[in-house]
Parts: structure tokens; sequence; C-alpha cells
């Protein structure tokens, strides 16, 4: 395969053809009418997940640096240019994007039943801002993506969504743009500064990496600025309450891009640009113990709400509170094991909740409501899609065998050192996982057949098993043999620690300083017996 790609070039135009693609094909859905609109939209997405597929073989993540760089002046002027590259963090993050966008396109099919043109002429340009996010070497061109993502998003829950849209839709965009205009400013401001140092104005990733002291000073402010933004979109507690409201009144392939996708672009945020350009203050002992803390309680928040929630995708979006703490905690436990679990956390979310709310929707395609008491035995009229359900639950939960497991195991397993205490508390919410999980299949697939509502309900299509079969596949696979995605990832997670390294030594110096003055204080007292 990777002698094919060469030959036709694959390496000089993928990911410029990954992001005009959906531009295109947005145009051409809506040029294509109501009645050809899906259509387009499907054969659109198929050949974006296509093309996207060959970078498996493509990148050469070996080196953990940045494969496939491409830059060109844009506002030379101003220093911005057009600048992308990947490696092996941001080689899943594209994949994750191009089959998800897919599947949810094809999960929309009878969904969605009015302004067919507009809505999947979203979805599509909402790709372009997602794969321009993790894509970007440019952190204006970044910024811009990050709030191309936006617009799609806000239009796709405010016109699509439930009930509660718009009130979800205006809370979702005001979170989202707070966080995104103080990293501007923080943007700006570093620009800025390296310039004086250097005499040019470069909005380039790398160049403000390489004179990251030009921007020390104002380091502390800079990484809040970062932070919010991404913290935001974490989200993290305390900041995570516009995600239920928004997942709920979201159609399905809203909540699907929402919870597989927009939420990694936090994470990634943290692990590309947050902590690599401001280490010291990103590791320092307060920001560490803050951010350690707030994963740890949004761990076991997110479990623990999530078990009292009526509506069954009200308690999927906020089990994604629980697992993205321990995306967060891995990150700042700053091991390979801790964040190669961070990592496989992030694409196993993206699966498993994606294909919970996948079935979500499914179920309330059939019956209308979400509520859980409104179900009961429906593994007696539904069995197959009973079985799917039970099968993606107890990934969520961390079955050992499937994706869940392989991340939540790494993160602890790396955490556990640096931080022992907040791993055990972390540990909890496994527990309380499978509690709200399994609580839920109860309820919903094996209790008694006691509605007369959900007596015919029809089983699985081959539309739906067409949506369903990918995520399980990547499901099971992940769980029984993550190896191929570790090894890729691997040393892009090396290349991290090393970029984050000098925040980590001023830690342990920091440390080492306290616990000498700490002897110090203990000889003194000793001597003065």
């Amino acid at each position: 395969m990777a002698g094919f790609l060469d030959s036709i070039g694959y390496a000089g135009w993928i990911l410029h053809v990954l992001l005009v693609l959906p531009v295109i094909g947005a145009i051409a859905t809506i040029l294509a009418g109501e009645a050809g609109a899906k259509r387009t939209a499907l054969l659109v997405s198929a050949v974006e997940m296509v093309l996207s597929l060959g970078l498996w073989w493509a990148v050469d993540t070996s080196s953990g640096t940045l494969q496939m760089v491409y830059r060109t002046p844009w506002l030379a002027r101003w220093g911005i240019s057009y600048a992308v590259g990947i490696d092996g963090i941001t080689l899943f993050m594209v994949l994750l994007s191009t089959i998800l966008t897919f599947l949810s396109v094809l999960g929309s099919w009878n969904y969605i039943e009015k302004q067919l043109r507009g809505f999947y002429a979203l979805l599509l340009l909402l790709l372009t801002g997602m794969l321009g996010v993790f894509l970007s070497l440019d952190l204006f061109l970044f910024y811009v993506m990050w709030e191309v993502m936006l617009i799609p998003m806000y239009f796709i829950i405010g016109i699509w969504g439930g009930g509660r849209r718009l009130y979800a839709a205006i809370k979702f965009f005001i979170y989202t743009m707070i966080g995104s205009l103080l990293m501007l400013v923080a943007i700006l401001a570093m620009v800025y500064a390296v310039a004086r140092q250097t005499g040019r104005l470069d909005f380039s990733y790398e160049v403000l990496l390489e004179n990251r002291a030009a921007f020390a000073s104002m380091a502390p402010w800079l990484f809040a600025a970062f932070a919010l933004a991404f913290a935001i979109k974490v989200p993290m507690f305390p900041l995570h309450t516009w995600l239920p409201d928004a997942h709920v009144e979201a159609p399905t392939a809203g909540s699907v891009i929402l919870a597989g996708v927009l939420l990694k672009m936090g994470t990634y945020g943290f692990i590309r640009f947050a902590v690599p350009f401001f280490p010291e203050v990103a590791l320092s002992s307060t920001v560490t113990g803050i951010v350690v803390t707030l994963a740890v309680i949004g761990i076991v928040y997110g479990a623990l709400v999530a078990m009292v929630q009526p509506d069954i995708k009200k308690l999927v979006a906020y089990s994604s509170v629980s697992h993205l703490g321990f995306v967060m905690l891995g990150i700042w436990a700053g091991t390979v094991q801790s964040l190669q679990g961070a990592l496989m956390v992030m694409i196993g979310h993206g699966l498993s909740t994606g294909a919970l709310f996948f079935l979500v929707g499914m179920l309330y395609e059939r019956r209308h409501t979400r509520e859980i008491a409104d179900f009961g035995g429906l593994a007696r009229v539904v069995p197959a899609l009973a079985a799917v359900f039970t099968v993606v639950a107890l990934s969520s939960i961390g079955l050992p065998g499937l994706n869940g497991f392989v991340g939540e195991f790494l993160v602890l397993l790396g955490s556990f050192g640096p931080y022992p205490i907040a791993t055990v508390i972390a540990t909890t919410g496994v527990i309380f996982a499978a509690a709200y999980l399994l609580w839920a299949l109860q309820r919903i697939i094996y209790q008694r057949l006691d509605k007369p509502e959900n007596e015919k309900l029809p089983d699985l299509t081959a539309r739906e098993w067409a949506v369903l079969v990918p995520l399980l596949i990547g499901i099971v696979w992940m769980g029984l043999y993550p190896r191929p995605v570790l090894d890729k990832m691997e040393p892009a997670a090396k290349r991290y620690i090393e970029l984050s390294e000098p925040g980590r030594v001023a830690a342990r110096s920091d440390k080492a300083d306290r616990a000498e003055r700490a002897d110090g204080v203990v000889a003194a007292v000793g001597g003065g017996r």
C-alpha cells in the first residue's frame, strides 16, 4: 500500500484535499437540491474517509516529529501562512473525524426531514473546521479553523435540535466564543513578543515554539487564556455545564460529532499548544494541583450525576465529563504510559460514545422518547439492537477485551507513580461507570416488557448495521490488539514529553527545594532539642 501511495504522490496533496474537498462538497450539496442533498453528502464524506485511510500507511510516525509539512505565505505582511502537518497524535484525530462524519451522514438518513441541503452542507463544513484544527501549524490558521468549527455546530443544534435547541445553541456558542477570543489575544501577544526578539512577525507554530523564552514573562497569563479555551471545550469541571444541554438538544449527528471529535479538540489543544508553549507554568505545582484535582472531581462527579439521569441521552452526555477527566489526568501525569492512555481514551471515547449516541438516536426514531422509564424488555423485541447496545455499554464501562479498558488502564498505570491518591480516587469512576450503565441497560433492555408501545418495534435495519459495524470493529480491535495504535502514537507521545521537559525539570526542582527546606527545618528543630 505504501508503494502505491508513493507512486501517486499521496503525501504531497492529501492534507490539502482533506481540507478542501468538504467545502466543495458543501457547495455541491446545496446545488443538488433537497432530493439529492444527502446522496451528495454521503458520496463526498465517503470519498473523504477513504482518502484519509491512506494516512495510516503514508505517515511516518517513527520519529515522533511532524510529517507532510507544507507552508506557503497567506497574509505574508503579517507573518500569516497556510501551514499544515501531521504526526502520530494528529493521525488518529483525523481518522476519527472523517469516519464519524461519514457515519453521521449515513445515520441521519431518515432522522433529518427538513432543510436537508443546509444540514448536510453544514456537516461537511464542520469536517473542514475539525480537520483544520488538528492539521494547522500556523496559529492564525488554527484560530480561524477553531471558529469555523463553531459556526456549523451552532446552526446544527439551533435549527435541527430539540425543543430547547436555541438555548442550548446560544449557550454552546457563548462558552466557546469567550474562551476562543481570549486565546486570540494570547496568540497575538505571543507573536508580538517573538517579533520584538526576532524582528519579524510570524504565526508559525515552530517559530513560536523555538522562541518561547521571548514570552516567558507573560506565560502565566498566556497559559490561562489558552487553558480556559481548551478547558471549556474538554469540558473540565466546572466549565462543563454547556455540554449536557448541547448533547440533549442536538440531533443525533450533532451529538456524535460533538462527543466523538469536538471534545477532543480541548485535550488536543493542551497537548499540542498549551503545555509545550508554557511548560514551566502548565506543569508547576500549583497548576498541576488544580488540573489533577479538577480532573478527578470531573471523573467522579460526571459518573455520579450520570447515575441519576432519567434521560438516556443526558446520561451519556455526563459520562463524557467523566471519561475526559481520565484524559486530563493522563496528560498531567506526564509519563509515556499515561499519555498513551489519554490518547487511547480520546479515540476509544469517540468510538464508544459515538456508538451510544447513534443507538440512542435509533431508539428515539422508534419511540420518540429518551426517558429510560419508557422502555423495558427490549431484548425480546429488538435482540440485535439490544446486543449491540450491551457490547457498546460494556466498552464504555471499560470491560477487558474492549477498547475502554486499554486507555483507562494505561492512564491509571502511568498516573499512579506521580499521583497515587488521585489515581485511587479516579479508579472509583470505573466502578461508578459500571453502576450507571449497567443499571440503564437493565431498565431499558432486560426488565419486563410491560409497555404495549414497545411490543412491535423494528430491529436494526441494514443501514443501521452499516453505521454500527465499523464502530464495533474499532471497539473490539482496540480492545484485543491495541499494539498497532500504541506503536504509532508512542514516538509522538515521547516527543511531547521532551517538549514539556523544561516544565517538568522546574517542577522537580521546586519540589526538591521544598523538600530541602523542610529537611532544614527538621534539622534545626532537632538540633534545638
